[in-house]
């Protein structure tokens, strides 16, 4: 599945005229090829050049700031920056409802997630106008998000009985669903709770994966995409 609500692009409401002079722009993880080949490239090149040199563009990315994830969204409301990039999922706790574009397995091809996000898009819009005092610019899949572990898994039946990080916590219920253990743990704390036994397997993008270095510490790969 196309992890249809992954990555959001916001702007504040400004008063000031629509097209600034100068932006301040917050980007996803900095280490994805999602930011590096996308987000990056569209706004400190692609922009300015079209604008023709109207528009000048400051960027970096939440996890360069040391941004809480969940603060993004909040800050980007209250006009510390003006335009910001990150996971959905990061928004729950303010927006519930968005956990409904995250459900494992749901849509299974990206016609089928493109789909569902038209048809949430007007109610995404509503929620970060009200909420966040935004725009929403535009909605991106993620990769698919692959299961890492130190334990033989070929199918989903194999993960029963094992303690799993979940990517989110729909996938965290779909996990509990077929009989896994969801454990709640972070990122960058996921090498380590691999090593130790904390977990048996863990839930990511396979790039984000790869370039964290999950298969340095996992023996198998699931690639059945359950988020």
């Amino acid at each position: 599945m196309k992890k249809t609500l992954a990555n959001l692009a916001i702007s504040a409401m400004l008063a000031a005229p629509a097209l600034a002079e100068d932006l301040s722009v917050v980007g996803s993880w900095s280490g994805l090829p999602l930011h590096k080949q996308f987000e990056a490239p569209f706004w400190t090149e692609t922009l300015p050049a079209a604008s023709g040199g109207r528009i000048n563009v400051s960027m970096t990315t939440h996890n360069q700031m040391n941004l809480g994830v969940g603060d993004v969204f909040r800050l980007l409301g209250d006009g510390v920056y003006d335009v910001a990039m990150t996971v959905g999922d990061y928004a729950v706790a303010d927006a519930p409802e968005l956990e409904g574009l995250d459900v494992p397995l749901l849509a299974l091809t990206a016609d089928q997630a493109k789909a569902m996000v038209d048809a949430a898009r007007p109610m995404v819009e509503d929620i970060f106008n009200t909420r966040f005092n935004s725009h929403v610019l535009a909605i991106a899949p993620y990769p698919p998000q692959v299961v890492f572990c130190n334990a033989e898994v070929n199918s989903l039946d194999d993960l029963k009985g094992k303690k799993v990080r979940g990517s989110g916590r729909m996938t965290t219920l779909f996990l509990e669903a077929l009989g896994a253990e969801g454990v709640n743990v972070s990122f960058s704390e996921v090498p380590g709770a691999l090593q130790k036994g904390v977990v048996d397997c863990a839930i990511t993008g396979a790039g984000s994966g790869y370039s964290a270095g999950w298969w340095e510490v996992s023996t198998h790969l699931l690639p059945i995409p359950l988020g």
